[in-house]
C-alpha cells in the first residue's frame, strides 16, 4: 500500500477514523475530509504516533456542494492521482433539516454529496493505480424504497424512512457506477459495503424520542466497535481477490456483526431501471455529470 493515496470522508471519528489509521499505518497517504476541521486535525494529530504515510486533514461538508466543489478543485488543482475513494461519512435518523441546496439532509448528505464528489473525483481516479470506489451503505438499505415523488420528505417525513432511502441510494449508486465504469472499460472499480451494527457517531445526528434512545444505548451496550466495523470497508478497498460491482459486510449470522463476507444484495438494489433514474436525479440535482464516453 505505501506509495498509494486515498480520501477518506467522515475522517474524525467512527469508521472513517479506523479507515483512515488502517490505511496510514500500512503507508497510505490519506487525505482525511472532514466538516470540521478543528476535530480533523485533532484526529490526525492522534494517528501521527503510529502512521507511515502523509495524513492531511481538509475541510468537506457533504451538506453543501459548493464545499463539495472547493474540496475537489483543491485536489483537482495538485493534479496527483487518487488510488482509493472511501464514501463513509453519514448522518442518521435525524428530525428533518435541508441541505445549503435545499435537498432533504439524509438523502443530500449521504447520497447527493458523495456522487457530486466522486463525480468530480473521477478524473484523478482513472489515473491511479488499480483504483476504487467503496461507497458505504448499511443494513437499513434493505428496508428502503427511493420515493421520486417525494425525495425531500416534503409530504411525509420519518427519519428511518429518510435513513434506509439514502442508504438504499448508496448501494443503487455504487453498482451503476460500476457497470459505467466497466461499459467505458475505465481502470476503476466501484464497490458497496456496510458496517453492520458498530459504535459510531450516528446515534448523535438521531432524532429524539424512543427510537433515538434504543439507538443511543444499543450503540453503547451492544455494538462492536468501530475497528471490527470498518473492516468490511477496508476488505472492499484493498483486499486484492476483490471485484468491482461486489458487496460486502459482516458475515455473522444476524449480518450485523462478524467478519467481512461477500453479500448478495437485495432485489431492488439492482434494479437497473431505479438505478438510471436515480442517476438522472442526482445529476440534476448536483450539476455534477460524469465523464463517460459512452451514452447512457
Amino acid at each position: 500500500m505505501t506509495g498509494r493515496t486515498a480520501v477518506v470522508t467522515g475522517a474524525n471519528s467512527g469508521l472513517g477514523y479506523e479507515t483512515c489509521r488502517a490505511l496510514a499505518t500500512r503507508g497510505v497517504s490519506v487525505v482525511m475530509a472532514s466538516r470540521d476541521e478543528r476535530r480533523g486535525l485533532a484526529a490526525r494529530d492522534r494517528l501521527r504516533a503510529e502512521a507511515t504515510g502523509e495524513l492531511e486533514v481538509l475541510r468537506l461538508d457533504l451538506a453543501d456542494l459548493e464545499s463539495v466543489r472547493e474540496f475537489a478543485g483543491k485536489l483537482v488543482r495538485r493534479d496527483a492521482p487518487i488510488d482509493l475513494l472511501v464514501n463513509n461519512a453519514g448522518i442518521g435518523m435525524a428530525s428533518r433539516s435541508l441541505t445549503a441546496q435545499g435537498f432533504e439532509s439524509h438523502f443530500g448528505v449521504n447520497h447527493l454529496g458523495h456522487f457530486a464528489l466522486t463525480g468530480r473525483l473521477l478524473p484523478l481516479l482513472r489515473r491511479g493505480t488499480g483504483a476504487r470506489v467503496v461507497t458505504v451503505s448499511s443494513e437499513a438499505y434493505r428496508h428502503g424504497t427511493i420515493d421520486f415523488d417525494d425525495l425531500d420528505g416534503e409530504r411525509s417525513y420519518r427519519p428511518l424512512k429518510a435513513y434506509r432511502q439514502s442508504k438504499l441510494a448508496n448501494v443503487l449508486f455504487g453498482f451503476e457506477l460500476d457497470r459505467l465504469l466497466r461499459a467505458d472499460e475505465a481502470p476503476v472499480a466501484s464497490l458497496v459495503a456496510h458496517p453492520g451494527f458498530a459504535s459510531t457517531n450516528l446515534p448523535s445526528s438521531s432524532a429524539g424520542g424512543v427510537g433515538g434512545l434504543l439507538l443511543r444505548i444499543g450503540n453503547a451496550l451492544v455494538a462492536q466497535p468501530a475497528e471490527r466495523g470498518a473492516s468490511s470497508q477496508l476488505h472492499a478497498a484493498t483486499a486484492q481477490e476483490v471485484e468491482g460491482g461486489q458487496f460486502f459486510g459482516p458475515g455473522g449470522r444476524t449480518g450485523m456483526f462478524g467478519a467481512p463476507v461477500q453479500l448478495r444484495p437485495a432485489r431492488d438494489a439492482t434494479d437497473p431501471h431505479t438505478a438510471r433514474r436515480l442517476w438522472e436525479v442526482s445529476e440534476n440535482r448536483t450539476g455534477v455529470r460524469y465523464e463517460f464516453s459512452i451514452r447512457r
